[in-house]
């Protein structure tokens, strides 16, 4: 290469997207490439999309706008726009009409065109056609430098089709990975010094690799070879996102349940509390058999914490299963939730139902269920004080130098006093105080 070239990324969205922003990083890294510190001196920027609301798309159409400015401004020093991810899927060129300034659009399947696009802006920006056809394949590692914690992913799209979401037509149908190639992801964290991964996929306990004449493996089982694998490492806790209640089997909560490297954690999305609702949502369970799930995670696990996703708002929904969502709540008690109301996507099979509820009655629905979660979760977190935890130093405090940031195996937050010298290490401190939803604690006791 004649100069040193730089690229800059913006990630929007889920783990998933940070788990594949890492992997093209890493490529960049592979070839010589430097990360810029911002995106006026990149030679290449990167913008990973999300789908899930048209928020997130509005949100990145706004930035566009703004680097179709920049790149008005410097007509002597061009850049690469590229616009990658689940929104690039979905609108695929047709983007370009919106956003004329960007050179490449990068879907979910078309990630492996990547290093090509890296090659033309080392020869000086030459054009190149995306492939018509690109297929899914997964990066070997998605590693991000400094880290003490990674995403491994093991599992690529969905075929649940809940009514409301868009995930099966930008991420396309369930693809699971080799079990060869995600434990030989984890030995290779394992030795960068990873102390905690999180194994992502749409559908996480979907997994399920091979066919009925060489033999399959389900979640169960992958999980076994994980836990297998990591028995008396420095790797030591292991999450997993995101799981649909209708696939996490009774094989699944007995190998988490007796293996402690699972942590005692699971985020459990429930969307909402009536039956009615969760049919016309397609969600492909009952409340009954939510909460006997829950009993069974619980009756295997007394000390997991669970957060959840809840969905109001939804058409069709009455003031009645609004309530049934609340007293779910009350029965279950999350220790957090992603809260948010329907929002109509196009493209979905829920777009077109009747029965929209008006945007005030949604806020308000919204406004009842966000103020029980705040009551529960205060609630839960003050029972916790006084106890021992062991922790996962981080990071360093935002606020503060001289404290670290430190998160617990039931995803609690905890700030305590430190040195940047104890990051990515295992301790055990008490949680004597609470400030908002953070507790704090007085000194730490290292367990490495």
């Amino acid at each position: 290469m004649p100069f040193q070239v730089k690229y800059f990324f913006e990630t929007y969205g889920c783990q998933m997207n940070l788990a594949e922003s890492a992997a093209l990083s890493l490529a960049a890294r592979e070839r010589g490439w430097e990360e810029a510190r911002d995106p006026e001196s990149a030679d290449l920027i990167l913008l990973n999309t999300c789908s899930v609301r048209a928020t997130a798309e509005e949100r990145v159409m706004g930035r566009l706008g703004q680097y179709r400015a920049l790149k008005k401004k410097r007509r002597g020093n061009p850049f690469t726009l590229v616009v990658a991810g689940c929104m690039a899927q979905r609108l695929g060129e047709k983007l370009k009409l919106d956003a004329p300034a960007v050179d490449y659009v990068m879907g979910t399947s078309s990630r492996s065109f990547f290093p090509q696009i890296l090659e033309a802006v080392e020869e000086g920006g030459k054009a190149l056609e995306t492939p018509e056809k690109p297929e899914f394949s997964f990066s070997s590692s998605h590693l991000e430098e400094g880290r003490f914690r990674a995403f491994v992913p093991i599992m690529h799209g969905c075929n649940n089709f809940c009514s409301y979401c868009i995930v099966p037509y930008v991420r396309g149908r369930e693809i699971s990975r080799s079990p060869a190639s995600v434990l030989e992801e984890i030995r290779m964290v394992r030795e960068k010094g990873i102390r905690e991964i999180t194994l992502l996929g749409q559908n996480v306990n979907s997994y399920r690799y091979g066919d009925d004449e060489t033999g399959t493996l389900g979640f169960p089982g992958l999980l076994e070879r994980v836990a297998l694998e990591l028995e008396n490492s420095p790797l030591r806790w292991v999450r997993f996102l995101s799981s649909h209640p209708k696939d996490l089997s009774p094989d699944a909560v007995r190998v988490m349940a007796g293996n402690r490297v699972f942590c005692r954690h699971l985020h459990l999305c429930v969307q909402h509390g009536s039956d009615s609702i969760l049919k016309a949502m397609n969600r492909r369970y009952t409340r009954e058999q939510y909460l006997d799930l829950v009993y069974r995670l619980r009756s295997a696990m007394p000390d997991l914490s669970l957060s959840t996703d809840i969905l109001v708002g939804f058409p069709g929904e009455t003031e009645e299963d609004l309530e049934e969502t609340l007293a779910l709540m009350e029965e279950v008690k999350f220790l957090y939730a992603y809260m948010y109301h329907y929002n109509p996507r196009e493209g979905t099979a829920a777009y077109s139902l009747p029965g929209r509820i008006a945007e005030g009655v949604k806020r308000k629905r919204l406004a009842r269920v966000i103020e029980l979660q705040k009551r529960h979760t205060a609630a839960l977190l003050k029972a916790r004080l006084g106890s021992e935890a062991v922790v996962l130093v981080e990071g360093i405090s935002r606020k503060n130098a001289d404290e670290l940031i430190t998160r617990t195996e039931r995803d609690e937050m905890v700030v305590v006093p430190g040195k940047p010298s104890m990051l990515g290490r295992f301790g055990v401190l008490t949680l004597s105080s609470l400030k908002g939803n953070t507790f704090r604690a007085a000194g730490i006791t290292f367990l490495d």
